[in-house]
C-alpha cells in the first residue's frame, strides 16, 4: 500500500545520502491566455455519504514555519529538475548546488529516489501533503499498456456504456471518446474513468446525470458542453496543472470560492494537479474529501488496484534526448516561426516547436520540400493532419520516445506501420490540423506518454542547435556555438537557420 512521505531530517538515514550519490553515477497554433477559463458555480454530483466521512479523515502533517534557509531533506521523484524544485521550495538552483556538492553541474532530470537538501523559504498556505497518485498513473503511458477501455466500460454496469457522442468528426461511444481524447492529450484512460465514477458514477450507476448533456465535471463554458467536450476541457485542463507543476510556473492556484492555495514542496506532479483541477470544480468539504485517501484515490483503487504498486520510475534520471536532425534536408534553409508551446491543446505543456520551409512564401502556400524524420522509427498513429513516430520500434507510442509532427497535408501522411529511416520524408507541412498563420510544421517529443518541454534542462536540440525560450507561447531562441536566433513568424534572417545533417558537431 501507498506510504504518505512526509519528509523530514529524523527519516533519512546518512546510508541512504551515501546511496543516493552512486545513482547519479549509474544513470546516466495561437496563444492562449489562461485566464479565459470561467469556473463553476455548480458541483459535479457526489455522494452525501461520501461527504459525511470528513471527520473520519486522516489528518495530514503540518508544516513548520521554516527560517530562512533551512535545510530539509527531499527525495528526489520522477521527472524532477533542478530548476523546478528550486522554485517548489522558494529557493535557488545555485543554493541547492551548493548544498548538495554530488550533483554534476550538467544534470537534466534528478535521479529518482536520490536524497538532496534543500534550503527552503518559508511560504503559507500550502495545500495537503497526501500523494493522490503517482505520475507513471497520470500520462497515457506504460500503465495503460494492454488496457481495453471498450471492453472495460462494456463489463460494467453504470450509464457509461450506454453513452454516445461526436468528437473528431465521428460519434463514438462513450468509452471510444475517452479513449480518442486520451491519446491526443496523453492523460490516462484510467485516471479519466477513475474521475468520471468519483464525480458522476459513471460506471456504477446506471442512471445518467441530468447534466449529462451539459456541464456533467462542473466546468461551465458554452465551448465545453455535452459530454466529450467536458472530457476534452478536463484532459486539457489536467495536462496545464500538470505541466505547470513540471516547469514551476504553478506556484498558487486560487479556488472557486476565492480562497488561495500553494501546493506542498514535496508533492508529486500528478497529485498536484489533481489538487489544481478538483480546487475549480468543488466546495471546500467535497475538495478536502476529494484529495484524500478516502476520495479519488479509494475509487482508483477499487477500479484497477493501488496505483503506488509497481514501478513508479516514469523519467529516469540523467535523462538524455537522441540525436535528432532538423525536419528538413541537409542544405536546405528554414525558418524557426515558433517557440516553445503547446503539445496540444490549450497552454501547459509547452512541448512542441515549428518549423516553415522557404518555399513557403508566404501564407497557405504549398511547400515544394517534405518535413522528414528526425530519428528512426514506425508510424503508429495518423490523424487529422498528425502523425506519430514511435522510435523504439515496439509499435506502441505509451513506452518510450515518440515524436508528433502535425500540419502534415492529409493526402502526404504515411500509413501507420511504415517504417522511416531518419531524413526519411514523412509529409508535407501544410496549414491543414488547425488554425495556423502558414505553411509550418509542429513537432512536440514524449517519452513513456510524458510531454517533454522544449526548453530548460531536457530542451530539443537538432544537430546541436539547442531550444530556449519561458513562459510565454512561440517565443523562444535557437542556438548554438554562441549563434542565437529567434522565434519569429515573420521568417526573417534572423529566425533561418539551414540543417547540416548529424556530421556536424
Amino acid at each position: 500500500m501507498k506510504i504518505n512521505l512526509f519528509l523530514n531530517k529524523s527519516f533519512i538515514q546518512v546510508g541512504l545520502r551515501i546511496l543516493g550519490a552512486f545513482i547519479f553515477v549509474l544513470s546516466g497554433c495561437a496563444p492562449v491566455d489562461q485566464n479565459r477559463f470561467i469556473y463553476a458555480t455548480t458541483v459535479a454530483p457526489l455522494e452525501l455519504t461520501q461527504v459525511s466521512n470528513l471527520e473520519k479523515l486522516t489528518p495530514q502533517p503540518t508544516r513548520p514555519a521554516y527560517l530562512p534557509g533551512t535545510l530539509v531533506e527531499y527525495i528526489a521523484q520522477s521527472g524532477d529538475t533542478l530548476s523546478a524544485v528550486a522554485i517548489h521550495f522558494n529557493t535557488t538552483v545555485a543554493e541547492i548546488m551548493e548544498a548538495n556538492p554530488v550533483i554534476p553541474q550538467d544534470v537534466t532530470t534528478l535521479p529518482p529516489g536520490f536524497p538532496m537538501q534543500i534550503p527552503i523559504y518559508y511560504q503559507s498556505i500550502w495545500s495537503s501533503s497526501f500523494q493522490i497518485i503517482p505520475d507513471i498513473a497520470f500520462v497515457y503511458g506504460p500503465r495503460d499498456v494492454g488496457f481495453d477501455i471498450v471492453d472495460f466500460v462494456n463489463s460494467q454496469p453504470g450509464w457509461l456504456r450506454l453513452v454516445r457522442d461526436t468528437v473528431g468528426e465521428r460519434t463514438r461511444s462513450g468509452a471510444e471518446v475517452i479513449f480518442y481524447i486520451s491519446e491526443l492529450f496523453s492523460v490516462s484512460q484510467k485516471l479519466i474513468l477513475a474521475i468520471l465514477e468519483y464525480q458522476t458514477g459513471a460506471l456504477s450507476n446506471p442512471e445518467p446525470p441530468d447534466n449529462i448533456d451539459g456541464y456533467l465535471l462542473g466546468y461551465e463554458d458554452a465551448f465545453h458542453k455535452g459530454f466529450a467536450q467536458q472530457i476534452v476541457w478536463l484532459a486539457n485542463y489536467l495536462n496545464n496543472g500538470y505541466y505547470q507543476w513540471r516547469d514551476g510556473t504553478l506556484t498558487t492556484y486560487k479556488h472557486s470560492d476565492g480562497r488561495l492555495e500553494r501546493p506542498d514542496p514535496w508533492q508529486n506532479a500528478a497529485s498536484t494537479t489533481i489538487q489544481y483541477y478538483y480546487s475549480q470544480v468543488l466546495d471546500r468539504d467535497r475538495y478536502n474529501l476529494a484529495i484524500s485517501e478516502q476520495g479519488l484515490l479509494g475509487t482508483y483503487t477499487q477500479l484497477f488496484g493501488d496505483p503506488w504498486e509497481g514501478d513508479l520510475k516514469l523519467i529516469p534520471g540523467s535523462f538524455q534526448q537522441p540525436e535528432f536532425i532538423f525536419p528538413f534536408a541537409p542544405g536546405q534553409t528554414w525558418a524557426y516561426t515558433g517557440g516553445p508551446h503547446t503539445g496540444w491543446g490549450t497552454g501547459a505543456p509547452f512541448s512542441a516547436v515549428d518549423f516553415a520551409p522557404s518555399s513557403a512564401v508566404g501564407g497557405c502556400s504549398p511547400s515544394e520540400y517534405p518535413a522528414l524524420a528526425i530519428a528512426d522509427g514506425v508510424i503508429v498513429r495518423t490523424g487529422d493532419a498528425y502523425a506519430v513516430l514511435d522510435l523504439d520500434g515496439d509499435n506502441d507510442e505509451k513506452t518510450g520516445w515518440t515524436i508528433l509532427y502535425l500540419h502534415l497535408a492529409n493526402n502526404s501522411l504515411p500509413r501507420v506501420g511504415t517504417t522511416l529511416k531518419q531524413g526519411d520524408p514523412i509529409g508535407m507541412p501544410s496549414c491543414e490540423g488547425g488554425a495556423a498563420t502558414g505553411t509550418h510544421v509542429h513537432i512536440a517529443r514524449k517519452y513513456n506518454g510524458e510531454w517533454i518541454l522544449a526548453y530548460g534542462p531536457l530542451a530539443f536540440t537538432f544537430e546541436g542547435w539547442k531550444i530556449g525560450g519561458g513562459n510565454i507561447a512561440y517565443t523562444g531562441t535557437l542556438e548554438k556555438n554562441g549563434i542565437v536566433l529567434k522565434a519569429c513568424v515573420c521568417s526573417d534572417k534572423n529566425s533561418q537557420v539551414t540543417a547540416r545533417g548529424l556530421i556536424e558537431k
